[in-house]
């Protein structure tokens, strides 16, 4: 049965401005795929980002590239072999999934989780701005997990601030790669002072060998420095855990080795996301079933999710609906 593949560039205002270590945005712009098939339809989401060499053009540019070989029968298997791993890997990668869910009325849950989905604790992050701002935000959020983005020169500050403001909540601080080999032991120990649980990407990808010979009293993620099942041995002695996101495995196909792979070397896994809406999040979220980290909050930045959204209670996100994906 032939398969017709439309590839659509959509924007979604944020709530309000976030704000990390590398700049700012207002809203998020996401490329959906659908693959038709028959009566099934079978969609993915995909946020192409500038750190990685990606633009809307590239990535659209990019999926056309396999719109041709899809609409002929190309399995995620083969996409990559065609494909690099990156965003419009991703949409389409998540879009057979779906399809392919959709045609056997067999969920993907049931192919990839080991027990039935569950609800799973979410982090909640609070984008970099004034301590006193961040930590009135923090305190807002009365979350039990919160990701605090830092990278700055005043981050002593604004840690000090957001731990006294928060009542207890555990903390994830965030870097965006802005911390320096200078102020990147002095962030450690104060890290380690407000009893965070986790500290991600503190250094540049190409200055993080450096972790390999400091002490970690909060244990480090990789983010900007993991993409695929192959960066991982070279993380090894630097990085404690490792944050998967489908943007940048290129689709759950690839995440789903990358996660197993990282397990087997003692890696403890994050699975995390861009800011986008239910679509981009509802796989990761089944991915996240098997991680020790979630931080999957990209739709509760958003003004308006769109419909059969993920269901989030408080500090909780529940697994997507086949009305949303899979």
């Amino acid at each position: 049965m032939p398969r017709r593949v439309s590839v659509t560039v959509e924007h979604f205002p944020l709530a309000r401005e976030f704000r990390i270590s590398r700049g700012a945005k207002t809203e998020a712009v996401v490329i959906v795929c659908e693959i038709e098939e028959g009566s099934f339809r079978g969609r993915g989401e995909c946020v192409p980002y500038a750190r990685y060499g990606e633009s809307i053009d590239s990535v659209v540019a990019a999926m056309e590239s396999a719109r041709a070989g899809i609409e002929r029968g190309a399995s995620r298997d083969d996409l990559g072999r065609t494909l690099p791993a990156g965003a419009a890997r991703n949409a389409l990668d998540c879009a057979l999934w779906d399809l392919e869910a959709k045609a056997s009325g067999q969920r993907v849950a049931a192919l990839i989780c080991r027990t039935a989905p569950r609800p799973l604790e979410t982090a909640y992050t609070i984008g970099i701005d004034a301590p006193a701002a961040m930590a009135d935000a923090a305190k807002a959020a009365r979350r039990s997990l919160l990701k605090i983005k830092v990278g700055t020169e005043d981050d002593l500050e604004r840690m000090a601030a957001i731990h006294a403001a928060t009542n207890g909540a555990r903390l994830i601080l965030d870097a965006n790669e802005g911390w320096t080999a200078a102020n990147i032991g002095v962030h450690l120990q104060a890290a380690a002072a407000t009893g965070a649980v986790l500290v991600e990407q503190p250094l540049p990808k190409d200055s993080d060998a450096i972790l390999a010979d400091i002490p970690h009293p909060v244990p480090i993620c990789a983010d900007e420095s993991v993409h695929t099942t192959e960066d991982l041995e070279a993380l090894r002695g630097r990085y404690d855990y490792v944050n998967v996101k489908l943007d940048k495995t290129g689709g759950l196909t690839e995440a789903l080795r990358l996660v197993a792979r990282a397990q087997e070397l003692g890696f403890g896994v994050m699975v995390g996301c861009m800011v986008g809406t239910s679509l981009a999040m509802a796989p990761a979220v089944l991915l996240a079933q098997m991680a020790d980290f979630v931080d999957l909050d990209g739709p509760l930045l958003l003004a308006k999710d769109r419909p059969h959204g993920l269901v989030d209670d408080r500090s909780t996100v529940a697994p997507p609906t086949p009305e949303l994906w899979g």
